[in-house]
């Protein structure tokens, strides 16, 4: 949670990231290159540990009542996305453009996911593995401009009107899969795992993982349509090499991804102290953190923006802000992007750890859950 805030605190304070993709080995920097590789973490996590969240929420719920509870949050989550997140993105009380991102998948993966716990967990086991890595056999499949596809595996941006955009940044496909696939691992938190054993399998999948990774990047085999390049100089090199395709995630970027957060899980377990307690604040309210971060974020860069010669309209747009041609030249150093972000934190924790206190004395209030 804590690493998605740098993400969105760079997309809306860099300056660089008015003139180029940070991943773009061409014009980035590593230090420029890694403040962004660093947050591809989030969204693997996010939807993996929803899954085995879904498992445990199980443990207290018939499985009609588990289906029914995730269907409804899918549901609830696809229709914030569409409106207060979006908002919060644009400011544009005329939601011009609006798109479906990393809230749209977690909310479709639960619907889809809902249906799946349904069936055997062996099933759910190999519909996870199939669409993981077998997606990307679909990659040379287009349909221009299809919006049902667009939200199914490709991707898509459609004008809508005269000055708006309907964006899918995260098709379905595989997000659903590795939400699926975080239900299924949840077996392995049962009280009569042992953690020992739970450990060892950690290590094992999440190192197989890289290990797949660095193969099949290396070979350009298979894995991302995007195959790296041997650049001339190392750093160039390195940019090229750790930037698997994340829209829509490929085979490659969800081994990387998902093969480190095995790892954390598997050696993070007995890690106790304030600065875990701090942490673990966000983490109880991720959905409450979600939306206030945006807005946080988005309402600093209106400030940043009135203050550095800029009119606060031009952070209230339908356009995405390096598509804004009012914000040319607007944007900060690097060293801004981290002091803000950690002002940002330091501003949320008290607000989350009383929500979070809050929610853990009321758990009768059955709707602090969509919370």
């Amino acid at each position: 949670m804590v690493l998605m805030a740098l993400d969105h605190t760079r997309d809306y304070f860099h300056g660089a990231n008015m003139l180029f993709d940070p991943g773009d080995p061409n014009h980035s920097t590593l230090p420029i290159f890694f403040t962004r590789w660093i947050t591809h973490f989030c969204a693997p996590a996010f939807s993996l540990l929803a899954g085995l969240s879904a498992y445990m929420i199980s443990r207290r719920k018939t499985i009609p009542e588990l289906s029914a509870f995730l269907i409804k949050r899918g549901i609830w989550l696809v229709i914030i996305e569409a409106t207060v997140v979006n908002f919060g993105w644009y400011f544009d009380i005329y939601f011009n453009s609006f798109g479906f991102h990393v809230i749209w998948a977690l909310g479709m993966s639960m619907i889809v996911l809902g249906i799946l716990v349904h069936l055997p967990r062996n099933f759910i086991l190999i519909f996870s593995l199939i669409l993981i890595f077998g997606h990307n056999l679909l990659d040379s499949i287009h349909f221009k401009g299809n919006v049902f596809w667009g939200m199914l595996h490709d991707g898509v941006a459609v004008k809508i009107s005269e000055k708006g955009f309907f964006i899918v940044g995260y098709p379905i496909i595989p997000w659903v899969a590795v939400m699926s696939l975080g239900y299924w691992f949840g077996k392995f938190y049962d009280k009569s795992y042992d953690r020992v054993k739970r450990k060892k399998w950690f290590n094992i999948i999440g190192l197989s993982a890289l290990v797949l990774f660095f193969m099949l990047r290396y070979s350009n085999i298979y894995g991302d349509p995007t195959p790296w390049v041997d650049k001339p100089e190392v750093s160039k090199d390195l940019i090229s090499f750790f930037n698997p395709l994340k829209y829509p995630p490929s085979l490659l970027y969800l081994l990387m991804t998902l093969g480190v957060t095995f790892l954390f899980l598997a050696n993070s377990e007995k890690w106790k102290g304030k600065i875990v307690d701090f942490f673990s604040t966000f983490g109880r309210v991720p959905f409450f953190y979600y939306i206030l971060h945006i807005y946080l974020i988005h309402l600093g860069a209106m400030l940043a923006a009135v203050l550095t010669g800029y009119s606060w309209h031009t952070m209230a747009s339908h356009l995405w802000l390096y598509e804004n041609p009012a914000l040319k030249g607007y944007g900060f150093p690097l060293w801004v992007v981290y002091a803000v972000w950690i002002v940002v934190i330091l501003l949320l924790y008290p607000v989350c750890r009383k929500f979070d206190q809050y929610k853990m004395n009321h758990k009768e209030k059955w709707w602090l859950s969509y919370l």
